[in-house]
């Protein structure tokens, strides 16, 4: 028979932090302590590096036979990325929305045709800030939480619903974390996408719509929400988001690059590829970033006492100081990595440097000397 004392003890460890702490739960923002708990229970995946990169570059058929769209089942992670969502619901992405950066980087490629070095800069630059870079996961959705604590702990950054690095304020499709729900299909919003896309698209989605309403999504974050933020690394991809769906979700067989808004419903709303869907004809990245940038200038900063008081941040990188990209790559290391993880020891100090390494390469800035905020290999990490 089980000691009352063995019952005890199990019953503890069944509802502890350590025992509830999921295997994609990210590290990032924890406190000492709370790392020193849960990173012992977590079997340590290191990272082997981007996947080659993909052999045939052009346009084929993607909503196949071998990639059927099923709806989100209970428990499945999807969050404030269409682009992840789709591909998940598609099977592309494992289905329940926790995957590697290394399926991410394959998946964005075999889906999309997004450019190598692109999928290497999303995936692993998610991966750090977002996902666990210890167990080598990242959802693509939800949140974790440390349950079994008295009183209950905060939820814990589990996957791209984090607030702060790359979602952010002023998305097209998803309202502003302040409000709530920064992660869920906003129709309001994809009214206003529809508006935009009559007024300055003759009724589809493209660049001009995209400068247009990047800057009318700003103006209402700034006017309605007393904590808006638009900083690097998020304010790079405030504007990353206004391009993508031109550049991967319009079929690779139109040249035109027009959105239909049906289509478009489809992949925000419903993670869903239309029939007969095929890729992108050639690799794409960023494309038409410089069409949303010119439309109307906007300075990386926030709102610093309430609504109404946007301030830019003359330290922050931004598209006019920074051509190089070495400057965002400072900011990403500086102003965000080592605040979420200010002390890194053992696995979690190897596993953020390897990554680190893996997104330096893959955005190669110009003229920029690569960071070791933790010591280099020969420092003994």
């Amino acid at each position: 028979m089980v000691s009352f004392l063995s019952f005890v003890t199990l019953a503890l460890a069944l509802t502890s932090p350590i025992a509830a702490f999921p295997a994609y739960g990210s590290l990032a923002g924890l406190s000492g302590e709370e790392l020193d708990r849960i990173i012992p229970t977590l079997k340590y995946r290191r990272s082997e590096g981007p996947p080659p990169q993909m052999e045939f570059n052009g346009t084929k058929l993607v909503n196949d036979e071998d990639h059927p769209w099923q709806p989100a089942q209970e428990g499945d992670m999807r969050g404030p990325c269409p682009g992840l969502n789709t591909l998940a619901s598609h099977g592309y992405l494992p289905r329940n929305g926790i995957a590697t950066p290394e399926q991410i980087i394959i998946a964005v490629q075999e889906g999309f045709n997004m450019e190598y070095t692109t999928a290497q800069i999303v995936a692993y630059g998610g991966l750090i800030v977002d996902g666990n870079v210890v167990t080598n996961l990242l959802s693509i959705g939800g949140k974790s939480t440390l349950t079994g604590e008295d009183p209950p702990a905060p939820a814990t950054a589990g996957g791209l619903n984090t607030h702060g690095p790359f979602e952010g304020d002023a998305s097209i499709t998803r309202g502003d974390a302040y409000f709530g729900d920064n992660h869920s299909f906003n129709e309001t919003l994809f009214g206003e996408l529809v508006e935009y896309s009559n007024r300055y698209g003759a009724g589809k989605y493209n660049y001009t719509v995209a400068g247009e309403l990047r800057w009318r999504r700003f103006q209402d974050s700034v006017a309605t929400n007393p904590e808006f933020s638009f900083l690097p690394p998020r304010y790079t991809a405030a504007y990353a988001e206004m391009v993508f769906p031109v550049n991967f979700f319009v079929d690779g067989r139109q040249t035109d690059g027009q959105l239909d808004l049906d289509v478009a419903r489809g992949f925000f709303q419903h993670s869903q590829m239309p029939d007969d869907f095929h890729r992108a004809d050639k690799p794409m990245s960023t494309e038409g970033i410089g069409n949303v940038i010119a439309a109307h200038s906007i300075s990386p900063g926030r709102n610093i006492n309430g609504v109404n008081t946007y301030t830019p941040d003359p330290t922050a990188a931004n598209f006019t100081s920074d051509t190089t990209g070495c400057g965002f790559y400072q900011d990403f290391v500086n102003k965000t990595v080592i605040v979420l993880y200010p002390n890194p020891t053992g696995v979690l100090r190897e596993a953020l440097n390897r990554n680190l390494g893996y997104f330096y390469e893959a955005l190669n800035p110009a003229n920029c000397t690569q960071l070791f905020p933790y010591g280099t290999e020969e420092d003994g990490y």
